[in-house]
């Protein structure tokens, strides 16, 4: 397998980071949010993502149905696979249908005060 280093010595590593995180946080959005929290270079704050370990690929098949093939496996930073069992989120934050549907959003204003706290 290829294998992907980041370099910390990048321009933007002092700069505070949270990253918002739910069910629907899946795939390739869960893997950089799992480095960034493995690497201890931000916080998650939400709710515990999808857990889509895997990258598929579609193949029509001459009938007009299609085939939906695992090529990949997601491998998070240390080793862990997300396959069914995704990211919890560092900073637990629900939010209610009622809250969502109200225009309020718990998550954003808690990841807000997370930022805010962290430059002080």
């Amino acid at each position: 397998p290829e294998e992907f280093h980041v370099n910390r010595s990048g321009s933007m590593v002092d700069v505070p980071l949270v990253v918002l995180v739910n069910g629907g946080s899946a795939s390739a959005s869960e893997i950089l949010a799992g480095a960034i929290q493995y690497h201890g270079r931000g916080k998650l704050v939400g709710v515990t993502t999808f857990g889509k370990g895997s990258v598929q690929s579609t193949h029509t098949l001459t009938d007009g149905s299609s085939l939906r093939v695992t090529i990949a496996k997601w491998i998070l930073p240390g080793g862990r696979i997300l396959d069914g069992d995704g990211l919890e989120p560092d900073v637990p934050v629900e939010i209610s249908p009622e809250q969502a549907a109200a225009g309020e959003d718990p998550q954003l204003d808690r990841a807000i005060e997370v930022l805010l706290e962290s430059t002080r």
